[in-house]
């Protein structure tokens, strides 16, 4: 018989805490689906008032990349469970954790493997040869015009080896674009200037998500999610997105193998290229997945319901899929600390809708804000009715 799950009260001497490290619109629902549950909850991130922060018991501002600061958060807290929500964090601090009996998810070792591209790239082609795109690794601008020229060609991808939501991504389409796509991921890196990896540009149909969950019953997905990208950066996704049968077994493999390899409980945003039946590895991350804010309306689990219900080893029966859905970012561009939305009354209207702003306390340049979710008869409806409910929020900075 499994051991009887306990979950202490909030404010109780027998509490159950969390630190979750990273508190964006990702962590926010994470933190929502934790408080569902009675668990404490505090949200540690680099600025104040951040989304998750507003719905967490408590808050802690500081950098995670930096080892004493993030130290002193975990000796204050005294967490049961650490989340990260982000890849730039000092990564060295969770083994120390981990070593001292807290609970890192999915654990210490997989957090370090997939906080860069190269350690993970690493695991998924040498260790477990899985079948991924040709690639090259590059430390200084000499190292990568080697690369782009020499060793993988034109047209090809650059990105940061740490980065996420497509910051310091580009395509290099001619010899042209070399000098700016070295420049864009120096400035896009998530822990500042550094190696980049350069991708040989497969010729592949589409690219899916498919979310995979390690939980204390085994290994679940989640019907596969396409997306759509501009300049990097996710712009709407949709599920289920159709492929053969033969290609999705393939891809569950490669997701459990890749998953298994980084062991521990949670959910994991497995990304793959198709083309036909074969599939190609791309990257994973072991948390909730920006595409995945779909399932927010899509099923009746969402990635983060399943992802907080993995971290506490409850069960996962099943997840059930509601049928064709499709989300929408709501991304403003400007400058302001005293943001106002209108139009919610008009894009709330149609059936089978719902919106999610982040509460981010301010703008400066182009920043994600918010999310529509739509559910139809099939997936073009979906993707049209997301984006006719996410154009109808407007938005005025003061």
């Amino acid at each position: 018989m499994k051991d009887e799950i306990k979950i202490g009260t909030p404010y109780a001497k027998n509490e159950t805490r969390v630190l979750l490290c990273g508190g964006g619109e990702l962590g926010k629902e994470v933190a929502i689906e934790l408080q569902r549950l009675g668990v404490y909850v505090v949200v540690m991130d680099s600025y104040a008032k951040a989304p998750a922060m507003q719905v967490a018991h408590n808050q802690w501002v500081g950098d995670m990349l930096d080892p004493d600061e993030l130290r002193a958060a975990i000796k204050h807290i005294k967490p049961h469970f650490i989340i990260p929500e982000v890849e730039a964090i000092a990564t060295e601090v969770f083994v120390e954790a981990e070593e001292a009996g807290i609970t890192v998810i999915p654990n210490a070792k997989a957090v370090n493997l997939t906080m860069n591209r190269e350690g993970i790239r690493t695991l998924a082609a040498e260790t477990l040869g899985l079948n991924t795109s040709k690639y090259k690794f590059a430390s200084d601008k000499e190292q990568f015009i080697d690369a782009v020229i020499n060793e993988i060609g034109i047209p090809c991808i650059v990105k940061p080896i740490m980065s996420s939501s497509g910051k310091g991504q580009s395509t290099i389409k001619s010899t042209a674009d070399i000098d700016s796509a070295w420049e864009y991921a120096q400035s896009g890196g998530r822990a500042g200037a550094g190696k980049v990896i350069v991708e040989e540009m497969i010729d592949f149909d589409y690219e899916i998500t498919l979310l995979t969950i390690r939980h204390i019953d085994g290994t679940s997905f989640c019907e596969p999610i396409g997306h759509r990208q501009v300049d990097g950066d996710y712009i709407e996704s949709w599920q289920p997105h159709p492929m053969p049968a033969q290609a999705l077994v393939k891809a569950q493999a490669i997701a459990k193998s890749i998953t298994d390899a980084l062991g521990g409980h949670g959910l994991f945003g497995v990304e793959l290229f198709i083309k036909e039946d074969e599939v190609w590895f791309s990257e994973v991350s072991p948390r909730p997945h920006d595409t995945g804010l779909v399932t927010l309306i899509s099923q009746d689990l969402s990635e983060f319901a399943l992802h907080v219900r993995a971290i506490l080893n409850l069960p996962i029966p099943n997840i059930k899929q509601h049928g064709p859905s499709a989300s929408h970012v709501i991304k403003i561009e400007g400058n302001s600390n005293n943001v106002v939305f209108t139009g919610l009354n008009k894009a709330l209207t149609q059936n089978n809708t719902q919106v999610r702003l982040f509460g981010k306390p301010e703008i400066n340049g182009k920043r994600r804000m918010g999310v529509a979710v739509a559910r139809d008869a099939c997936i073009d409806l979906a993707k049209e009715k997301a984006y006719s409910v996410a154009n109808s929020v407007k938005c005025f900075l003061n």
